[in-house]
Order: structure tokens, then sequence, then C-alpha cells
């Protein structure tokens, strides 16, 4: 590669060239919110041309995503850890929601994840296969044992679906969080009742 741009210190591989474009993403984004980051903040911020991007990703979306993909996999360590020892499905997938819905807004690189638009991580949304497949391998890693509850393959992602969309719902206005005790019983009066065993539904062949 080239040794001018990149402040002098041009990436040794393509995997480090798109690290060091999606780190200098998140400080644009930070710094700009993710509105107004563009392309060209980006090329700016890394000293290199709008095209030296464009070789890496085809549009600012991309790198979007990848900030929102990256801050969310210590995120997903963090709620599994808050959930230890929450075995019952019911209760762990309320405990879940609740505390995605206190900790997503105060940080904007998780926020990315569920975005609608071009800028999100998602791009359409809660409901695309990304999203819930993503969410169906975040319950699996729950600490609940999801098929002897009756929730096994598609259920499984259809139970991430309903979870994405009201986890989506739920911060739409995150200057106005819910609270979280009103939070809990209207989880636990809506949707714990159908994840209970007895009346879990049996896994679609």
């Amino acid at each position: 590669m080239a040794r001018h741009g990149w402040g002098g210190r041009p990436p040794a591989s393509d995997a480090e060239a798109r690290q060091r474009i999606v780190d200098a993403t998140a400080r644009c984004i930070d710094r700009h919110g993710v509105a107004k980051t563009t392309l060209s903040d980006v090329a700016a911020e890394l000293g290199v041309t709008r095209q030296t991007v464009y070789r890496h990703f085809d549009r600012i979306g991309d790198i979007v995503g990848e900030v929102a993909a990256q801050g969310a996999e210590a995120f997903v360590d963090r709620l599994i850890a808050h959930l230890q020892g929450t075995t019952d499905p019911a209760e762990a997938v309320v405990e879940g929601l609740v505390f995605c819905v206190r900790t997503i807004p105060t940080e904007p690189h998780l926020s990315l994840l569920l975005q609608v638009g071009d800028s999100g991580a998602f791009a359409r949304g809660a409901t695309t296969a990304d999203a819930i497949a993503y969410g169906a391998a975040m319950l699996e890693r729950f600490p609940v044992d999801w098929a002897a509850a009756g929730i096994t393959g598609d259920d499984l992602g259809g139970l991430a679906e309903i979870i994405m969309r009201l986890l989506t719902s739920l911060l739409q206005r995150p200057g106005e969080p819910p609270d979280e005790a009103r939070l809990r019983a209207l989880l636990g009066r809506w949707l714990a009742p159908a994840l209970a065993p007895s009346r879990a539904p049996a896994g679609r062949a």
C-alpha cells in the first residue's frame, strides 16, 4: 500500500485497514452523531481519499453497521453475565428486555443496531432476517433450556422477532424511558405467560 495518508502509518493488511476505518467512523459518530457522519468525514479522519475507503466498504451504512456490530458483541457478553442464574424462560426474557431498555440508550453505538433507514445496522429495522437471526443467536446464549420449555427451531426465531419488535418500539423515544417497575409488570402480564413451559408452543417440524 502507498505510504501517503493513514497518518503516515499505512495498514499492513486489508483487515487492519477495515478496522481502522471502523474505528475512525466510531470517532466521527461520537463527535457528530450518525446522521451527520459522512464517508468524507471518515476519509478526512484517516487522512485518506474517499476512494481509499470505498475499496473496503461500499457505503457509509455498511461501516456504521460494523461499528454497531462490534459494540453489540461486548454488550451481549454483559447481558448474558447479567442473566446468569436466571433459568426460567419468562424471567430471563423479561429481565433481558429491561436490561436492554435501561442500557442501550446510554451507549450510542448500540443504538445504531435498531435504527431504521440506510444508516441502521439492519437497514430495514428489527424485522430483517439479519436482525432476527442475531436475536435468535443471542437467545441461544441465555442460561435457559429452550427445548425443555418447548421453544425450538422456528419458534426461537419467532420469539426473537417479537423481542426485536418490542425492543425497537420501546427505544423509539430514548428521552422518555419506561418506568422499570411498570415495564416489568407489563411484560410479566402479557409476554411472560406465553413463555411458561406448560403453555409454550411445540416446535414446528
